[in-house]
């Protein structure tokens, strides 16, 4: 698997500008979740435990280990796209982990990055031996139909901000980066889940210009709508989706911290903002208790099959 760049993953396509800009959205859908996923999420809380406590790991897996933020949101779409494709065995923990574990190395894989997945499984308290993480990559790879170089919210960031009259390279950067926040933010929002990449991507552009350039944002939003890749109606109904979010984002910040302190002045709401833009993922964050967790190992798999399903994983000894 060659390194490829997140937010234009079709730079090694010999076509025409246009043509690559097609692709993009004509092959976005395949990059998805199922719409049964999405509606599990919204019915069923099990569902809804277990992609929380796999973001949860995910996370700590990026700041234990010091992985690209942009590593761990592809790690997070291989697992959303896997579990709605897979069935995932209830009453087994392990499963969580070994597909965490996996989903990250092959992130990390494709952006040619070292992921230290021994040490990450020891200070979590788990351990899964070599045989068993490469056949786990290999089931997520088979589910996902091999299709690994994903086309994400982030890979239309850069088509849409070229349809804005923004000059200037400095704030077209600062638009770019608070866009790219909101999208990690928006990783961990079951609501969004149902939304292509290309409208989540314009939600975000036009999210962070309200913020930053309010003057312009009316332009901004034309622009957007304008483009006939993009469906008005759910360009509208992900964007009133993703203010509700970033409202209870700054809400929550800012009650933890007049909370969380009483000798110090409580911060304004810029200064919850600016402190939230400053960090890529997180507010992706997830509460989660801290167990005690249970040292185990998987000695492999019980077939030699390259196609196998989790219910034959079993965890020996």
């Amino acid at each position: 698997m060659d390194c490829f760049d997140l937010e234009n993953p079709f730079t090694s396509l010999d076509n025409q500008e246009s043509d690559i800009i097609s692709a993009l959205f004509s092959s976005e859908s395949d990059h998805m979740p199922s719409h049964n996923y999405f509606l599990s999420l919204k019915s069923n809380d099990l569902f809804v435990s277990f992609r929380q406590e796999a973001i949860s790991l995910i996370l700590r897996a990026q700041y234990s280990c010091n992985i690209d933020p942009y590593t761990t949101y592809l790690a997070t779409n291989y697992m959303d796209r896997f579990v709605s494709r897979q069935e995932i065995p209830q009453g087994n923990p392990w499963v969580l982990r070994l597909l965490v574990i996996a989903t990250i190395s092959l992130a990390s894989k494709m952006k040619e990055q070292h992921f230290p997945s021994s040490n990450f499984q020891r200070d979590e308290g788990f351990i899964f031996d070599a045989p068993a993480m490469q056949r786990m990559e290999l089931l997520i790879l088979d589910a996902l139909n091999w299709r690994m170089r994903s086309v994400t919210p982030l890979s239309f960031i850069c088509f849409f901000i070229s349809l804005f009259e923004l000059k200037d390279p400095p704030l077209r950067q600062a638009l770019k980066d608070r866009a790219t926040n909101i999208i990690f933010q928006a990783c961990n929002e079951v609501k969004l889940l149902e939304f292509k990449p290309s409208i989540i991507a314009a939600s975000a552009l036009l999210m962070a210009s309200h913020e930053l350039f309010p003057l312009q944002f009316p332009s901004f939003e034309t622009s957007i709508l304008s483009c006939r890749h993009v469906n008005k109606e759910n360009q509208l109904k992900c964007f009133n989706a993703m203010q509700e979010m970033v409202a209870n984002e700054t809400s929550d910040s800012i009650i933890k911290t007049v909370s969380s302190s009483s000798t110090t002045t409580p911060m304004s709401v810029l200064d919850c903002h600016c402190e939230r833009s400053s960090s890529s993922m997180a507010a992706i964050a997830v509460p989660e208790k801290r167990e005690q967790r249970k040292r185990q190992k998987l000695n492999g798999f019980c077939s030699e099959s390259n196609r196998v399903k989790i219910s034959q994983i079993q965890p020996c000894g």
